[in-house]
């Protein structure tokens, strides 16, 4: 009896300590990802399976280095610290990389550039953002395009909604007069959208780069990263995921294909 009580002790005793090891280190576990399900063509979910140029560029980077990926959906307002607390190894959604972000998290090698547009309906008179003064401008709270409004037109009414889904909802019905999308994200609704009469109305380019957030200090799994990362662009990895999703995008002279 006492040897079974004890062998049942040390059984439990091993589960805990199972349980405890997570999943941080860029070891044998497998990384959760925390991403979006709703943001094409950055990070989206197609079929029940997680995608898009973020997902599909991880899953090369993951498969030269590796690791094995768990993807798991979540909002972008609260991705970063979700990370930052460890509830997900890596986020994934196309981040920019920005100074206060940098408080929160590391970020990994830059793997792309922060495009936005502008998109309205029809007949709203929104042409740039100096015609957004007064108006219902959506955007998704604490990204970049949330930032951007507030600098670049703050007469502007900023509606800050969870997820790009929401903000599109609202954009369609007119409960909104414009939005803010990732500049890729806002052709493709425009595209997808033809009855709502949507169009992106102006590009703007950014010089801020995205990367992929791992928990500070993290540095193993951020050297892991940034060593695949490497390699699939100097392979054309890079360049082939790039076409599938942003075929219409420019191709930054960096992450073509025999750099390093």
């Amino acid at each position: 009896m006492k040897k079974t009580l004890a062998a049942v002790v040390g059984a439990a005793l091993l589960a805990v300590l199972a349980a405890c090891g997570g999943s941080e280190s860029a070891g044998g576990d497998t990384l959760r990802v925390g991403t979006l399900s709703d943001s094409k063509p950055n990070a989206y979910q197609e079929n029940g399976v997680f995608t898009g140029f973020d997902n599909e560029l991880l899953k090369a980077i993951a498969a030269n280095q590796n690791l094995k990926l768990e993807f798991v959906s979540t909002e972008f307002a609260t991705l970063l610290s979700q990370v930052a607390t460890g509830k997900f190894d890596i986020g994934s959604s196309g981040i920019s990389q920005t100074d206060e972000r940098r408080k929160t998290v590391d970020f990994s090698a830059p793997y792309n550039y922060q495009s936005l547009g502008i998109e309205a309906r029809e007949g709203t008179g929104i042409t740039d953002e100096n015609s957004l003064t007064g108006k219902r401008i959506g955007v998704v709270q604490g990204t970049v395009s949330d930032s951007w409004l507030a600098s670049n037109a703050p007469a502007a009414q900023a509606v800050r909604f969870p997820q790009d889904a929401a903000a599109l909802a609202a954009l369609k019905t007119g409960a909104i007069d414009g939005a803010i999308f990732d500049q890729a994200t806002a052709e493709d609704y425009a595209a997808k959208n033809p009855d709502a009469k949507l169009k992106v109305v102006k590009a703007i380019t950014t010089t801020i780069p995205h990367g992929f957030a791992v928990k500070k200090g993290n540095t193993e799994l951020a050297g892991k990263i940034n060593a695949g990362l490497k390699a699939v662009i100097a392979d054309g990895t890079w360049e082939k995921v790039h076409q599938r999703f942003e075929p219409n995008a420019p191709v930054p002279a960096e992450f073509k294909a025999g750099q390093r």
